[in-house]
Protein backbone atom coordinates (compact mmCIF):
# COMPACT_ATOMS: atom_id res chain seq x y z
CA UNK A 1 0.00 0.00 0.00
CA UNK A 2 1.48 3.36 -1.02
CA UNK A 3 1.86 6.07 1.68
CA UNK A 4 -0.69 8.86 1.83
CA UNK A 5 0.86 12.15 0.62
CA UNK A 6 0.43 15.04 3.05
CA UNK A 7 0.95 18.61 1.75
CA UNK A 8 3.63 20.57 3.57
CA UNK A 9 2.51 23.34 5.89
CA UNK A 10 2.32 26.82 4.36
CA UNK A 11 1.78 29.88 6.55
CA UNK A 12 1.58 33.51 5.50
CA UNK A 13 2.97 36.56 7.33
CA UNK A 14 3.48 40.26 6.69
CA UNK A 15 7.00 40.61 8.17
CA UNK A 16 9.42 37.73 8.74
CA UNK A 17 12.70 38.19 10.62
CA UNK A 18 15.32 35.48 10.13
CA UNK A 19 17.80 35.37 13.00
CA UNK A 20 17.09 36.43 16.58
CA UNK A 21 19.89 38.89 17.19
CA UNK A 22 18.57 41.78 19.28
CA UNK A 23 18.57 44.40 16.46
CA UNK A 24 16.43 42.09 14.31
CA UNK A 25 13.96 41.33 17.11
CA UNK A 26 13.59 45.04 17.88
CA UNK A 27 13.17 45.80 14.16
CA UNK A 28 10.31 43.28 14.02
CA UNK A 29 8.69 44.92 17.05
CA UNK A 30 9.09 48.40 15.54
CA UNK A 31 7.56 47.19 12.25
CA UNK A 32 4.53 45.74 14.00
CA UNK A 33 4.05 48.86 16.11
CA UNK A 34 4.28 51.19 13.10
CA UNK A 35 1.75 49.15 11.16
CA UNK A 36 -0.54 49.26 14.20
CA UNK A 37 -0.08 53.03 14.45
CA UNK A 38 -1.22 53.42 10.84
CA UNK A 39 -4.00 50.78 10.72
CA UNK A 40 -4.98 50.10 14.37
CA UNK A 41 -4.27 46.39 13.95
CA UNK A 42 -1.12 44.35 14.34
CA UNK A 43 0.39 42.69 11.26
CA UNK A 44 1.23 38.99 11.15
CA UNK A 45 4.86 38.77 12.24
CA UNK A 46 7.24 35.84 12.60
CA UNK A 47 10.65 35.41 14.22
CA UNK A 48 12.49 32.45 12.65
CA UNK A 49 15.92 31.39 13.92
CA UNK A 50 18.35 28.48 14.01
CA UNK A 51 19.15 28.49 17.73
CA UNK A 52 17.38 26.61 20.49
CA UNK A 53 14.58 28.84 21.88
CA UNK A 54 14.69 26.95 25.19
CA UNK A 55 18.14 28.51 25.71
CA UNK A 56 16.72 32.00 25.20
CA UNK A 57 15.89 34.52 22.48
CA UNK A 58 18.45 37.22 21.70
CA UNK A 59 21.32 35.70 19.73
CA UNK A 60 24.85 36.38 20.98
CA UNK A 61 23.69 38.66 23.79
CA UNK A 62 21.56 35.86 25.28
CA UNK A 63 22.65 32.38 24.19
CA UNK A 64 26.15 33.78 23.55
CA UNK A 65 26.13 35.36 27.01
CA UNK A 66 27.68 38.67 25.93
CA UNK A 67 26.63 40.66 28.98
CA UNK A 68 29.15 43.50 28.66
CA UNK A 69 27.40 45.88 26.24
CA UNK A 70 29.48 48.10 23.99
CA UNK A 71 27.89 51.54 24.37
CA UNK A 72 28.07 54.67 22.23
CA UNK A 73 31.14 56.83 22.91
CA UNK A 74 30.41 60.57 22.90
CA UNK A 75 33.16 63.14 23.62
CA UNK A 76 32.63 64.95 26.93
CA UNK A 77 32.53 68.42 25.30
CA UNK A 78 29.55 67.37 23.15
CA UNK A 79 27.85 65.69 26.12
CA UNK A 80 28.22 68.83 28.21
CA UNK A 81 27.11 71.29 25.52
CA UNK A 82 24.03 69.18 24.71
CA UNK A 83 23.39 67.98 28.27
CA UNK A 84 23.60 64.34 27.18
CA UNK A 85 23.97 61.28 29.39
CA UNK A 86 27.17 59.20 29.48
CA UNK A 87 26.23 57.29 26.32
CA UNK A 88 24.56 60.15 24.49
CA UNK A 89 20.94 59.81 23.33
CA UNK A 90 20.37 56.17 22.25
CA UNK A 91 17.57 54.97 19.92
CA UNK A 92 14.18 54.91 21.68
CA UNK A 93 13.66 51.18 21.07
CA UNK A 94 17.10 50.36 22.52
CA UNK A 95 16.46 52.51 25.61
CA UNK A 96 13.16 50.66 26.09
CA UNK A 97 14.88 47.27 25.79
CA UNK A 98 17.63 48.21 28.28
CA UNK A 99 15.09 49.52 30.75
CA UNK A 100 12.92 46.37 30.46
CA UNK A 101 16.02 44.19 30.90
CA UNK A 102 17.10 46.16 33.99
CA UNK A 103 20.41 47.46 32.62
CA UNK A 104 21.99 50.17 34.80
CA UNK A 105 24.86 51.15 32.48
CA UNK A 106 26.57 48.26 30.69
CA UNK A 107 25.75 44.84 32.24
CA UNK A 108 22.95 42.90 30.55
CA UNK A 109 21.76 39.74 32.32
CA UNK A 110 20.94 37.21 29.54
CA UNK A 111 17.95 35.82 31.49
CA UNK A 112 16.41 39.29 31.85
CA UNK A 113 17.20 40.12 28.21
CA UNK A 114 15.37 36.99 27.05
CA UNK A 115 12.34 37.89 29.20
CA UNK A 116 12.31 41.50 27.90
CA UNK A 117 12.44 40.41 24.25
CA UNK A 118 9.71 37.79 24.73
CA UNK A 119 7.55 40.42 26.42
CA UNK A 120 7.96 42.83 23.49
CA UNK A 121 7.27 40.10 20.93
CA UNK A 122 4.18 39.00 22.89
CA UNK A 123 2.87 42.58 22.91
CA UNK A 124 2.79 42.67 19.08
CA UNK A 125 1.54 39.07 18.73
CA UNK A 126 4.64 37.74 16.94
CA UNK A 127 5.06 34.01 16.36
CA UNK A 128 8.40 32.48 17.38
CA UNK A 129 9.93 29.40 15.76
CA UNK A 130 13.47 28.22 16.55
CA UNK A 131 15.64 25.20 15.76
CA UNK A 132 15.14 25.57 12.02
CA UNK A 133 17.26 25.42 8.85
CA UNK A 134 16.62 27.06 5.47
CA UNK A 135 16.16 24.60 2.62
CA UNK A 136 15.50 27.23 -0.05
CA UNK A 137 14.14 30.71 -0.67
CA UNK A 138 11.09 31.19 -2.88
CA UNK A 139 11.33 34.26 -5.08
CA UNK A 140 8.85 36.15 -7.24
CA UNK A 141 10.96 38.17 -9.63
CA UNK A 142 13.55 39.97 -7.53
CA UNK A 143 11.55 39.80 -4.30
CA UNK A 144 11.60 37.09 -1.64
CA UNK A 145 8.16 35.45 -1.49
CA UNK A 146 8.89 32.88 1.19
CA UNK A 147 11.29 30.63 3.05
CA UNK A 148 11.12 26.85 2.75
CA UNK A 149 12.62 24.98 5.71
CA UNK A 150 14.31 21.59 5.78
CA UNK A 151 11.24 20.18 7.58
CA UNK A 152 9.21 21.17 4.46
CA UNK A 153 7.31 23.93 6.23
CA UNK A 154 7.01 27.10 4.13
CA UNK A 155 6.61 30.62 5.44
CA UNK A 156 5.45 33.27 2.98
CA UNK A 157 5.93 36.98 3.68
CA UNK A 158 5.84 40.52 2.31
CA UNK A 159 8.92 42.10 3.95
CA UNK A 160 11.98 40.23 5.25
CA UNK A 161 14.65 41.09 7.80
CA UNK A 162 17.94 39.17 8.09
CA UNK A 163 19.72 39.75 11.39
CA UNK A 164 22.26 36.92 11.15
CA UNK A 165 25.99 37.68 11.42
CA UNK A 166 26.63 35.98 8.07
CA UNK A 167 23.56 37.29 6.17
CA UNK A 168 22.35 33.73 5.76
CA UNK A 169 18.88 34.53 4.43
CA UNK A 170 20.32 37.08 2.02
CA UNK A 171 22.82 34.51 0.75
CA UNK A 172 20.03 31.96 0.26
CA UNK A 173 18.13 34.62 -1.73
CA UNK A 174 21.08 35.02 -4.11
CA UNK A 175 22.66 38.14 -2.61
CA UNK A 176 26.42 38.13 -3.09
CA UNK A 177 28.48 38.29 0.09
CA UNK A 178 32.17 39.11 0.31
CA UNK A 179 34.25 36.71 2.41
CA UNK A 180 36.02 37.92 5.53
CA UNK A 181 37.63 41.31 4.96
CA UNK A 182 37.49 41.10 1.18
CA UNK A 183 36.62 44.83 1.26
CA UNK A 184 40.30 45.22 2.34
CA UNK A 185 41.50 42.68 -0.22
CA UNK A 186 41.81 40.08 2.58
CA UNK A 187 39.13 37.45 1.84
CA UNK A 188 40.64 34.85 4.18
CA UNK A 189 41.07 37.13 7.20
CA UNK A 190 38.45 37.43 9.90
CA UNK A 191 37.99 38.81 13.42
CA UNK A 192 38.45 36.43 16.33
CA UNK A 193 35.41 34.79 17.92
CA UNK A 194 34.80 34.72 21.68
CA UNK A 195 33.45 32.07 23.99
CA UNK A 196 32.06 34.17 26.84
CA UNK A 197 32.12 32.58 30.28
CA UNK A 198 30.74 33.40 33.72
CA UNK A 199 32.66 33.02 36.95
CA UNK A 200 30.75 32.42 40.17
CA UNK A 201 32.08 33.04 43.67
CA UNK A 202 35.06 35.19 42.60
CA UNK A 203 34.61 38.48 44.45
CA UNK A 204 35.67 41.77 42.88
CA UNK A 205 37.97 42.50 45.83
CA UNK A 206 39.64 39.13 45.43
CA UNK A 207 40.03 39.65 41.67
CA UNK A 208 41.53 43.13 42.16
CA UNK A 209 44.00 41.77 44.70
CA UNK A 210 45.06 38.86 42.47
CA UNK A 211 45.71 41.25 39.58
CA UNK A 212 47.62 43.67 41.83
CA UNK A 213 49.92 40.90 43.12
CA UNK A 214 50.64 39.74 39.56
CA UNK A 215 51.29 43.33 38.45
CA UNK A 216 53.83 43.87 41.22
CA UNK A 217 55.63 40.63 40.42
CA UNK A 218 55.65 40.92 36.61
CA UNK A 219 57.08 44.45 36.77
CA UNK A 220 59.85 43.40 39.16
CA UNK A 221 62.77 42.13 37.08
CA UNK A 222 64.42 40.64 40.19
CA UNK A 223 61.45 38.27 40.67
CA UNK A 224 62.94 35.45 38.62
CA UNK A 225 59.98 33.09 39.01
CA UNK A 226 57.50 35.73 37.78
CA UNK A 227 59.83 36.63 34.88
CA UNK A 228 59.89 32.94 33.85
CA UNK A 229 56.10 33.00 33.72
CA UNK A 230 56.12 36.19 31.68
CA UNK A 231 58.66 34.63 29.33
CA UNK A 232 56.28 31.71 28.67
CA UNK A 233 53.53 34.17 27.71
CA UNK A 234 56.06 35.97 25.50
CA UNK A 235 56.88 32.73 23.67
CA UNK A 236 60.52 33.08 24.73
CA UNK A 237 60.90 36.31 22.71
CA UNK A 238 62.74 39.02 24.73
CA UNK A 239 61.25 41.85 22.63
CA UNK A 240 57.74 40.50 23.22
CA UNK A 241 58.52 40.15 26.95
CA UNK A 242 59.49 43.84 27.05
CA UNK A 243 56.31 44.73 25.20
CA UNK A 244 54.22 42.81 27.74
CA UNK A 245 55.99 44.51 30.67
CA UNK A 246 55.38 47.96 29.15
CA UNK A 247 51.68 47.11 28.88
CA UNK A 248 51.50 46.79 32.68
CA UNK A 249 52.20 50.46 33.45
CA UNK A 250 50.74 53.74 32.20
CA UNK A 251 52.66 56.73 30.79
CA UNK A 252 53.33 57.99 34.34
CA UNK A 253 54.76 54.64 35.40
CA UNK A 254 51.75 53.67 37.54
CA UNK A 255 50.48 50.09 37.56
CA UNK A 256 47.51 49.71 35.18
CA UNK A 257 45.07 48.24 37.67
CA UNK A 258 41.53 47.32 36.61
CA UNK A 259 38.80 49.94 36.66
CA UNK A 260 35.63 48.91 38.50
CA UNK A 261 32.47 50.75 37.46
CA UNK A 262 28.88 50.53 38.68
CA UNK A 263 28.09 47.27 36.87
CA UNK A 264 31.26 46.52 34.91
CA UNK A 265 35.02 46.04 35.13
CA UNK A 266 37.52 47.17 32.51
CA UNK A 267 40.72 45.14 32.72
CA UNK A 268 43.29 47.66 31.46
CA UNK A 269 46.40 45.47 31.23
CA UNK A 270 47.57 41.95 30.45
CA UNK A 271 48.67 40.81 33.95
CA UNK A 272 45.86 38.24 34.25
CA UNK A 273 46.43 37.20 30.62
CA UNK A 274 50.14 36.63 31.26
CA UNK A 275 49.38 34.59 34.37
CA UNK A 276 46.85 32.42 32.52
CA UNK A 277 49.15 31.77 29.56
CA UNK A 278 52.03 30.90 31.90
CA UNK A 279 49.72 28.37 33.57
CA UNK A 280 48.52 27.14 30.19
CA UNK A 281 52.04 26.96 28.74
CA UNK A 282 51.09 28.82 25.56
CA UNK A 283 52.21 32.20 24.14
CA UNK A 284 49.87 35.18 24.44
CA UNK A 285 49.74 35.60 20.67
CA UNK A 286 47.56 34.46 17.78
CA UNK A 287 50.71 33.81 15.74
CA UNK A 288 51.58 30.94 18.08
CA UNK A 289 48.31 30.04 19.85
CA UNK A 290 44.81 29.31 18.58
CA UNK A 291 43.31 30.77 21.76
CA UNK A 292 44.25 33.76 23.91
CA UNK A 293 42.89 35.14 27.15
CA UNK A 294 42.74 38.84 26.31
CA UNK A 295 42.10 41.85 28.57
CA UNK A 296 38.65 41.15 29.96
CA UNK A 297 35.54 43.25 29.46
CA UNK A 298 33.66 42.06 32.53
CA UNK A 299 29.96 42.56 33.32
CA UNK A 300 28.99 42.47 37.00
CA UNK A 301 25.78 40.43 37.38
CA UNK A 302 23.68 39.55 40.42
CA UNK A 303 24.54 36.68 42.76
CA UNK A 304 28.31 37.10 42.58
CA UNK A 305 28.48 36.34 38.84
CA UNK A 306 31.05 37.96 36.56
CA UNK A 307 30.60 37.63 32.79
CA UNK A 308 33.90 37.65 30.85
CA UNK A 309 34.36 38.73 27.24
CA UNK A 310 38.02 37.71 27.14
CA UNK A 311 38.64 34.26 25.62
CA UNK A 312 39.40 34.77 21.91
CA UNK A 313 39.83 32.11 19.23
CA UNK A 314 41.52 32.90 15.93
CA UNK A 315 39.44 31.94 12.88
CA UNK A 316 39.67 32.49 9.14
CA UNK A 317 36.75 33.59 6.96
CA UNK A 318 35.63 30.07 6.05
CA UNK A 319 35.68 29.01 9.70
CA UNK A 320 33.62 32.05 10.79
CA UNK A 321 31.02 31.28 8.12
CA UNK A 322 30.94 27.59 9.08
CA UNK A 323 30.55 28.42 12.79
CA UNK A 324 27.68 30.83 12.02
CA UNK A 325 25.92 28.16 9.95
CA UNK A 326 26.43 25.58 12.70
CA UNK A 327 24.31 27.59 15.18
CA UNK A 328 27.43 29.30 16.59
CA UNK A 329 28.22 26.25 18.68
CA UNK A 330 31.73 26.08 20.20
CA UNK A 331 34.00 23.42 18.72
CA UNK A 332 35.47 20.56 20.82
CA UNK A 333 38.84 22.40 20.80
CA UNK A 334 37.20 25.51 22.25
CA UNK A 335 35.47 23.51 24.97
CA UNK A 336 38.82 21.90 25.77
CA UNK A 337 40.34 25.37 26.28
CA UNK A 338 37.53 26.22 28.70
CA UNK A 339 38.69 23.33 30.91
CA UNK A 340 42.02 25.14 31.38
CA UNK A 341 40.22 28.45 31.93
CA UNK A 342 38.05 26.80 34.57
CA UNK A 343 41.04 25.29 36.35
CA UNK A 344 42.94 28.59 36.40
CA UNK A 345 40.01 30.71 37.59
CA UNK A 346 39.25 28.15 40.30
CA UNK A 347 42.88 28.51 41.41
CA UNK A 348 42.33 32.24 42.00
CA UNK A 349 39.02 31.86 43.85
CA UNK A 350 36.13 31.02 41.48
CA UNK A 351 33.72 28.33 42.69
CA UNK A 352 32.36 27.74 39.19
CA UNK A 353 33.13 28.68 35.57
CA UNK A 354 30.31 28.33 33.02
CA UNK A 355 30.82 28.84 29.27
CA UNK A 356 28.00 30.29 27.16
CA UNK A 357 25.93 28.01 24.93
CA UNK A 358 26.98 29.82 21.76
CA UNK A 359 29.92 31.82 20.45
CA UNK A 360 30.10 35.56 19.97
CA UNK A 361 30.99 35.78 16.26
CA UNK A 362 32.01 39.37 15.58
CA UNK A 363 31.94 39.40 11.80
CA UNK A 364 31.51 37.01 8.88
CA UNK A 365 31.77 39.00 5.67
CA UNK A 366 29.60 41.70 4.09
CA UNK A 367 26.85 41.79 1.49
CA UNK A 368 27.34 43.47 -1.87
CA UNK A 369 24.67 45.61 -3.52
CA UNK A 370 23.31 47.68 -0.64
CA UNK A 371 21.16 50.66 -1.64
CA UNK A 372 23.79 52.96 -0.09
CA UNK A 373 26.94 51.17 1.18
CA UNK A 374 28.61 52.68 4.26
CA UNK A 375 32.39 53.08 4.54
CA UNK A 376 34.63 54.00 7.45
CA UNK A 377 35.47 57.30 5.78
CA UNK A 378 31.75 58.15 5.56
CA UNK A 379 31.46 57.45 9.29
CA UNK A 380 34.36 59.86 9.94
CA UNK A 381 32.55 62.39 7.72
CA UNK A 382 29.62 62.26 10.14
CA UNK A 383 27.38 59.65 8.51
CA UNK A 384 24.10 60.61 6.84
CA UNK A 385 23.18 64.34 6.68
CA UNK A 386 21.51 65.83 9.79
CA UNK A 387 18.25 66.24 7.87
CA UNK A 388 18.08 62.46 7.25
CA UNK A 389 19.51 61.23 10.56
CA UNK A 390 17.64 58.77 12.77
CA UNK A 391 20.15 59.08 15.63
CA UNK A 392 23.87 59.36 16.33
CA UNK A 393 26.41 56.72 17.36
CA UNK A 394 30.09 56.88 18.29
CA UNK A 395 32.59 54.03 18.53
CA UNK A 396 36.21 53.29 17.67
CA UNK A 397 37.17 51.12 14.70
CA UNK A 398 37.37 48.02 16.87
CA UNK A 399 39.25 45.10 15.27
CA UNK A 400 39.70 43.06 18.45
CA UNK A 401 42.22 40.31 17.91
CA UNK A 402 43.39 42.04 14.72
CA UNK A 403 42.83 41.47 11.00
CA UNK A 404 45.52 39.10 9.76
CA UNK A 405 47.60 40.61 6.97
CA UNK A 406 46.16 44.13 7.26
CA UNK A 407 49.34 45.81 8.52
CA UNK A 408 51.51 44.11 5.88
CA UNK A 409 49.10 44.90 3.05
CA UNK A 410 48.77 48.51 4.27
CA UNK A 411 52.56 48.95 4.36
CA UNK A 412 52.92 47.72 0.78
CA UNK A 413 50.36 50.39 -0.21
CA UNK A 414 52.34 53.10 1.63
CA UNK A 415 50.18 53.35 4.77
CA UNK A 416 52.18 53.05 7.98
CA UNK A 417 49.73 54.53 10.47
CA UNK A 418 46.36 52.80 10.86
CA UNK A 419 45.29 54.75 13.98
CA UNK A 420 42.12 56.64 13.09
CA UNK A 421 40.03 58.64 15.57
CA UNK A 422 36.71 57.11 16.68
CA UNK A 423 33.89 58.38 14.45
CA UNK A 424 30.74 60.03 15.83
CA UNK A 425 28.24 59.58 13.03
CA UNK A 426 24.57 59.96 12.16
CA UNK A 427 22.53 56.79 11.64
CA UNK A 428 20.57 55.91 8.50
CA UNK A 429 19.42 52.51 7.23
CA UNK A 430 20.08 52.53 3.46
CA UNK A 431 23.25 50.42 3.92
CA UNK A 432 21.00 47.63 5.26
CA UNK A 433 18.69 47.58 2.23
CA UNK A 434 19.39 45.41 -0.82
CA UNK A 435 18.96 46.88 -4.31
CA UNK A 436 18.30 43.59 -6.08
CA UNK A 437 16.03 42.14 -3.38
CA UNK A 438 13.86 45.18 -2.62
CA UNK A 439 11.85 43.62 0.24
CA UNK A 440 14.90 42.52 2.26
CA UNK A 441 17.04 44.29 4.87
CA UNK A 442 20.23 42.92 6.42
CA UNK A 443 20.69 44.39 9.91
CA UNK A 444 23.94 42.98 11.25
CA UNK A 445 27.74 43.14 10.98
CA UNK A 446 27.14 41.71 7.46
CA UNK A 447 25.25 44.81 6.23
CA UNK A 448 26.63 46.81 3.31
CA UNK A 449 29.74 48.00 5.11
CA UNK A 450 32.98 48.83 3.30
CA UNK A 451 36.48 48.83 4.81
CA UNK A 452 36.67 49.89 8.44
CA UNK A 453 32.91 50.54 8.69
CA UNK A 454 32.12 46.97 9.74
CA UNK A 455 34.31 47.33 12.85
CA UNK A 456 32.20 50.17 14.30
CA UNK A 457 29.05 49.08 12.43
CA UNK A 458 28.95 45.62 14.01
CA UNK A 459 28.05 47.03 17.45
CA UNK A 460 24.57 46.11 18.73
CA UNK A 461 23.56 49.60 19.90
CA UNK A 462 24.20 51.04 16.43
CA UNK A 463 22.35 48.17 14.74
CA UNK A 464 19.36 48.69 17.04
CA UNK A 465 19.18 52.26 15.69
CA UNK A 466 19.31 50.85 12.16
CA UNK A 467 16.75 48.21 13.14
CA UNK A 468 14.35 50.84 14.46
CA UNK A 469 14.55 52.58 11.07
CA UNK A 470 14.12 49.35 9.09
CA UNK A 471 11.20 48.30 11.29
CA UNK A 472 9.34 51.56 10.77
CA UNK A 473 10.08 51.32 7.03
CA UNK A 474 8.70 47.75 6.97
CA UNK A 475 5.54 48.83 8.80
CA UNK A 476 5.07 51.66 6.30
CA UNK A 477 5.78 49.34 3.36
CA UNK A 478 3.11 46.77 4.25
CA UNK A 479 0.57 49.47 5.17
CA UNK A 480 1.13 51.18 1.81
CA UNK A 481 1.77 48.11 -0.36
CA UNK A 482 5.36 48.91 -1.36
CA UNK A 483 8.90 47.66 -0.75
CA UNK A 484 11.43 48.36 1.97
CA UNK A 485 13.95 49.61 -0.58
CA UNK A 486 11.53 52.37 -1.66
CA UNK A 487 11.55 53.96 1.81
CA UNK A 488 13.91 56.82 2.61
CA UNK A 489 15.73 57.85 5.77
CA UNK A 490 13.79 61.13 5.67
CA UNK A 491 10.38 59.40 5.68
CA UNK A 492 11.34 57.36 8.73
CA UNK A 493 12.87 60.38 10.44
CA UNK A 494 9.57 62.25 9.98
CA UNK A 495 7.70 59.45 11.78
CA UNK A 496 10.26 59.39 14.62
CA UNK A 497 9.80 63.16 15.01
CA UNK A 498 5.99 62.97 14.84
CA UNK A 499 5.89 60.26 17.51
CA UNK A 500 8.40 61.92 19.85
CA UNK A 501 11.10 59.29 19.34
CA UNK A 502 13.69 61.27 17.37
CA UNK A 503 16.82 61.58 19.52
CA UNK A 504 19.26 64.49 19.46
CA UNK A 505 21.49 64.55 16.36
CA UNK A 506 25.16 65.38 16.94
CA UNK A 507 27.31 63.61 14.34
CA UNK A 508 30.62 65.35 13.69
CA UNK A 509 32.75 65.51 10.56
CA UNK A 510 36.53 65.13 10.54
CA UNK A 511 37.20 66.08 6.93
CA UNK A 512 40.97 65.53 6.93
CA UNK A 513 40.88 62.11 8.64
CA UNK A 514 37.89 61.04 6.56
CA UNK A 515 39.83 61.89 3.41
CA UNK A 516 42.87 59.92 4.63
CA UNK A 517 40.74 56.91 5.55
CA UNK A 518 38.92 57.16 2.22
CA UNK A 519 42.27 56.96 0.39
CA UNK A 520 43.25 53.97 2.54
CA UNK A 521 39.96 52.09 1.98
CA UNK A 522 40.04 52.75 -1.78
CA UNK A 523 43.67 51.62 -2.12
CA UNK A 524 43.17 48.51 0.01
CA UNK A 525 40.27 47.20 -2.05
CA UNK A 526 42.23 47.59 -5.29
Amino acid sequence: MSPVRVDSTVRTYDIICFGDEVPGVLALVCGAREYYRQTKQYPRTLLLFKGNPKLGIGGHLVRGGLSYLDRSAVPSAIRQSRRLDTFGDPPAIYKEFLQKAGVALIALDPVKADAALRDMLREVGADIIGDIEIKSVIKEGQKIAGIKLTNDETYLGKQFIDSTVNAELAQAAGVKKLKGFETFGLPNSELAVTLVFETHGLSIDRLKNVEYQYLKRFTKIADTEAQKWLNVAAGGDPARADELRKNLVDSQGNLKTMFVGQDYIDVRCKALSIAYHAFRGTPLSFESSSAILDNGNVAILSGGRLSWNALLFGVNADQAEALARAKAKPTPEMLKEILFVRKWFESIGASQVKPAEELYIRHAGNIVGAVDPLSGSEMLSGGVPDTQALGTFGYHFDIRGGIKGLDTRATTKGFNNLAFNPPLFNIGFQHALVKNVPNLAVISPASGFVGYASSAGRIVEFNCGVGQGVGIAAGMAIAQGRNLADTSNTQVRTILAQTGRLPQIYGTSNVLLASQLGDFENQMIA
